[in-house]
C-alpha cells in the first residue's frame, strides 16, 4: 500500500508540471492567429487552432489545479524524463490538428510536420505554396519553442523549483548561472536578442516582414522549416545567405558560449573545444565540397564557393536550409554531408546530431590514450577540456557514457536506414534521409513527401524524437513507467 501511495504521488507531481506545459503550450497555440489581422481571407482557418488550443488549455488548468505541488517539491531525474516525454508527446498531436483540420494532411503527415516542427527538423510533407499564413506562422513558432526547450523554459521561466533535472532531460546539462529559473530567463534573452537581430537584418538584405519572421525562427531554432519550396536558394541573395550563415552559426552554439560571447570573454571562448572543432571542420569540409563537387557543377567560383560554405554550415548546424539540389551531386558531396549532420552541432544548442562536444571527447581520448603510452606506469594524469572559463575534468565514466550514446546512435541509425530500404528506397538516399531526421537536421533528397510511405514517415517521426530528446531520457522515462505500472499491479 505504501508503494502505490508513493506511485501516486509521483504522479500527481508529474501531472502537475506536465498540465502547466500543455496550458502554455495553448496558449503559444494562439498566436499564429495574428495573422488573420492581417490576411481576413484566412479566417476559417481560426477553428483549426482554436480547438485543440482551448482543450490544452482547459486539460493543462485541470492538472494544475487538481494535483498541486503542495511541498514545492524539485522533479528528479525519472520524473523529469515522464514529463518530457509525455508533454512532448501529447504536445505534438495537438499540434498535428490544424494541419489535418485546415490542410487536409492525413493523421501521419499531421504528425509527421509536427513532430518535425517541434524536434527543429525542417523536414516537410506540407506544400508551401498552398499554405495560408497561419500554417507557415505555426511551424516556424513551433520550431522557435522546440528549440528554446518545450519544457525547461515553459517551467522554469515561470515556476522555477524544477531543479535542474527536467534540463538534463531535454538535453541541457549546463546552467548559465547556479539557479535554474535565472538561467532559463537567460537563455531566453538570448534566444530573444538573435529573433530581433535576425528579423531586422532579414528585412533589409531584402525579405519581407512574414519571410523575415519565419526565417529568423527557423534559423535560430536551427530548424530550416521556409516558406519557399527551394527555402533560402528560392531568393539566390548573396545578402541573405550572409545574414543566414551566422544565425546557423549561432543557433549552433552552445548556450554558455554564447553567453559568453555577449560578455565579451573572447579568450574562454577560443578555449573552448567544441568551438575550436567547428572552426577547423567548416573551412576544411568547404573547401572539400569546393574543389570535389561544386566546381564541376556551378559557373562560377564564386557561386561554388558560396554553395559549398552553406552546405556545410546548414549541415554541421543542422539547420536544413539549403540553396541547392543535392539531385545531381557526386557521392563524395553526399556521404560528405550525411558525415557532418551525423556529428551535428553544440550540446546545450538547439542543434541536434551526436553533438560536437561528443566527438570532441572522444578525439581527445585517442590523444590522451596515446599520450599514455609514453608515460611512466606510475605516473598521474589529469584529462580535461575547457567549458567556458572552467576545466572540464574527463573521466572514464564520462568517455564510456559517451561512447554508449554514439553506439545507440550510430546502431538507431542503421536500423533506421534499413527499414526505408525496405520500401525500396537507395541505400544512399536512405542513409541521407535518416540522418536529417536523426540529426533533426531537415535536408533532403526528395525521399520525405506527401507521397512518402506510412512506413518512411513513422521511421522518421521516431527518429526525429529519438534525436532530439537524445535516448537515454526516453529510455529512462519508459522504464519508469514500465516499472510504476507493476508496481500498482503487483501490489
Amino acid at each position: 500500500m505504501k508503494k502505490k501511495l508513493e506511485v501516486l504521488h509521483s504522479y500527481a507531481n508529474i501531472a502537475h508540471y506536465t498540465g502547466l506545459i500543455l496550458m502554455l503550450a495553448g496558449i503559444l497555440m494562439l498566436t499564429p492567429l495574428v495573422c488573420l489581422f492581417f490576411w481576413k481571407n484566412e479566417t476559417q482557418s481560426a477553428g483549426g487552432f482554436v480547438t485543440p488550443a482551448l482543450i490544452m488549455i482547459l486539460l493543462g488548468i485541470i492538472f494544475w489545479r487538481l494535483f498541486k505541488n503542495k511541498n514545492g517539491q524539485s522533479l528528479d531525474m525519472q520524473q523529469s524524463a515522464v514529463i518530457v516525454v509525455l508533454s512532448w508527446v501529447t504536445v505534438c498531436i495537438f499540434s498535428a490538428w490544424p494541419f489535418m483540420a485546415i490542410q487536409k494532411l492525413n493523421f501521419t503527415q499531421a504528425v509527421f510536420e509536427s513532430v518535425s516542427g517541434w524536434t527543429t527538423t525542417g523536414l516537410s510533407v506540407v506544400n508551401v505554396q498552398q499554405a495560408s499564413h497561419v500554417i507557415l506562422l505555426w511551424r516556424s513558432i513551433m520550431q522557435w519553442a522546440g528549440g528554446a526547450g518545450l519544457a525547461i523554459i515553459m517551467l522554469a521561466t515561470i515556476v522555477g523549483p524544477t531543479g535542474p533535472a527536467l534540463g538534463i532531460a531535454e538535453g541541457r546539462s549546463q546552467q548559465l548561472v547556479p539557479q535554474v529559473r535565472q538561467s532559463a530567463k537567460i537563455v531566453m534573452m538570448i534566444y530573444s536578442g538573435y529573433a530581433i537581430m535576425g528579423v531586422i537584418a532579414y528585412y533589409f538584405a531584402g525579405m519581407n516582414l512574414f519571410d523575415s519572421i519565419n526565417h529568423t525562427f527557423a534559423a535560430i531554432s536551427t530548424g530550416g522549416f521556409s516558406t519557399k519550396t527551394d527555402s533560402i536558394g528560392h531568393w539566390n541573395s548573396v545578402s541573405i545567405e550572409a545574414v543566414t550563415l551566422p544565425l546557423m552559426i549561432l543557433g549552433n552554439l552552445n548556450f554558455l558560449t554564447a553567453y559568453l560571447f555577449l560578455h565579451g570573454d573572447v579568450k574562454a571562448i577560443s578555449k573552448n573545444g567544441e568551438v575550436r572543432l567547428m572552426l577547423l571542420m567548416i573551412p576544411i569540409c568547404s573547401a572539400a565540397l569546393l574543389f570535389l563537387v561544386c566546381t564541376s557543377l556551378y559557373p562560377t567560383l564564386s557561386k561554388s564557393l558560396r554553395v559549398a560554405i552553406f552546405e556545410t554550415v546548414t549541415a554541421l548546424t543542422t539547420t536544413g536550409f539549403s540553396t541547392v539540389s543535392y539531385s545531381n551531386w557526386n557521392s563524395f558531396g553526399v556521404l560528405l554531408i550525411i558525415v557532418l549532420m551525423l556529428i551535428g552541432g553544440g550540446t546545450c544548442s538547439t542543434a541536434g546530431g551526436i553533438k560536437q562536444y561528443r566527438v570532441y571527447i572522444l578525439y581527445k581520448s585517442v590523444i590522451w590514450d596515446i599520450k599514455s603510452f609514453f608515460l611512466p606506469a606510475s605516473a598521474v594524469t589529469e584529462n580535461y577540456i575547457w567549458q567556458g572559463e572552467q576545466k572540464d575534468f574527463i573521466s572514464q565514466t564520462r568517455i564510456r557514457q559517451i561512447g554508449t550514446f554514439i553506439f545507440l546512435y550510430l546502431a538507431t541509425y542503421a536500423i533506421g536506414s534499413l527499414i526505408i530500404t525496405s520500401t525500396g528506397v537507395s541505400l544512399e538516399d536512405s542513409l541521407f534521409e535518416f540522418a536529417s531526421a536523426l540529426g533533426t537536421v531537415g535536408l533532403s533528397v526528395g525521399v520525405t513527401s506527401p507521397q512518402a510511405s506510412p512506413v518512411i514517415l513513422w521511421t522518421e517521426i521516431f527518429g526525429m524524437l529519438l534525436g532530439r530528446l537524445e535516448f537515454f531520457v526516453i529510455i529512462t522515462g519508459l522504464i519508469k513507467i514500465s516499472r510504476d505500472f507493476l508496481k500498482m499491479c503487483l501490489f
